[in-house]
């Protein structure tokens, strides 16, 4: 339980430098803040990321919600992804990094599906 609360203020936090690295109260931030917020940012991450990689399932009832959430991140997730590729084509200047991260997200779908159905 007490990781539980841990994994829950880490991942407000990432949410909260996440949200103040897009700047939407127009403050100056001088490049050393951006670059600390950003380096803050990479190690919440990297915490989360270690929590997510924690995850066991204690029964079929569990393992299900995990499973949900993780279906549900990825359509978010890729969702998000489409949306700013159609918004940033309207403007015929698509950010590259858009178009890699679909990429990638749907070629590990792919690829972990196809791994766990012959492996597991």
């Amino acid at each position: 339980m007490k990781n539980n609360i841990i994994e829950k203020v880490v991942a407000v936090a990432l949410i909260g430098i996440a949200v103040l690295l897009l700047n939407p109260f127009h403050f100056w931030m001088p490049d050393m803040m951006v670059i600390g917020m950003l380096a803050g940012a990479l190690v919440l991450f990297g915490v989360f990321a270690s929590f997510i990689l924690r995850e066991d399932s204690r029964d079929e009832r569990d393992n299900y919600h995990r499973t949900l959430a993780g279906r549900n991140a990825f359509l978010a997730g890729s969702a998000v992804l489409i949306m700013g590729i159609v918004v940033e084509g309207y403007a015929h200047a698509v950010d590259p990094w858009l178009v890699v991260a679909l990429i990638v997200m749907v070629v590990v779908k792919i690829v972990t599906r196809i791994w766990t159905d012959k492996n597991l």
